[in-house]
């Protein structure tokens, strides 16, 4: 039996904080008018309350923080039979919804399917990837969140959400685009790569900043989530790495282990090591 999609079952997740207004839709959608599309965006704020005049979209106002809490919230409260995850400060493809849905109706065993994408002023894709392939638990290291489309009931029937301890706004701010797919293939869903480019992203990424404290906290503390103690072994061969790629100085060697043995004893401490 195959997928047979429409657009109106097409919906846009966008996670976004401290808005009043939509104004900040307009360049998402260089097209066509964001009200063309089903959007539910996640407004994560103290004090401000964005309000929404279009049927076309709708949103949550919460006082939360964290990227992961606003996926999270958002996939508790998408309608639609396809979802796809993205950011405030994209700008999609011109042809990016009919991509994903005919991505979908092909491979109709696929219960996430990811795609690729540009930075802005860049010729050339992120993903040098041209066929299509099923991801296994190495390739989706390589994924990033705005990349990501689902079927909903796959992923709420199987409780596949994000680890709210991971992402930007949390404790570790990296991963957790990685530990929401290794859910879904430790659930035996079929996760896939489609290589259309469905959005353009800013060149900046927190995630290239490979020497920078907030990384190497969040990795230390993903790998003793994957691995346990020998993400002590792996945390001094990760520095060393680290200032034989000259992303740190010798002389920050004992600081940056130790920032990643701080990492790994504040997830020990979340999750009192029941991993």
């Amino acid at each position: 039996m195959s997928n047979v999609f429409s657009e109106s079952d097409f919906e846009i997740l966008i996670a976004t904080k401290d808005r009043s207004n939509l104004d900040f839709l307009l360049p998402m959608f260089p097209y066509e008018h964001f009200s063309a599309f089903n959007l539910l965006i996640v407004n994560q704020s103290k004090n401000k309350v964005l309000i929404s005049d279009f049927d076309t979209v709708k949103v949550v106002n919460t006082d939360e923080s964290g990227l992961s809490k606003s996926r999270n919230k958002a996939i508790e409260n998408a309608s639609k039979k396809i979802g796809l995850i993205t950011d405030d400060d994209v700008t999609f493809a011109e042809n990016f919804k009919k991509d994903i849905l005919a991505a979908f109706e092909k491979t109709t065993n696929a219960s996430v399917i990811t795609f690729n994408h540009q930075r802005i002023g860049d010729s050339e894709s992120q993903k040098s990837w041209i066929t299509a392939f099923n991801h296994d638990q190495k390739s989706i290291w390589n994924v990033s969140s705005i990349e990501i489309a689902f079927k909903l009931d796959e992923i709420k029937k199987n409780k596949i959400t994000f680890d709210e301890h991971f992402g930007l706004g949390s404790f570790f701010e990296t991963a957790e685009e990685f530990l929401f797919l290794k859910s879904a293939l430790n659930k035996n869903l079929k996760v896939r790569f489609s290589s259309e480019i469905i959005v353009s992203h800013p060149q900046f990424s927190s995630g290239k900043n490979e020497g920078s404290d907030a990384l190497i906290y969040g990795r230390a503390a993903l790998f003793y989530k994957l691995h346990g103690n020998f993400a002590y072994i792996w945390l001094l061969k990760y520095v060393f790495f680290l200032f034989r790629k000259k992303y740190i100085r010798f002389s920050e060697i004992e600081k940056k282990y130790k920032t990643g043995l701080a990492g790994i004893a504040k997830l020990k401490e979340l999750t009192k090591n029941k991993l």
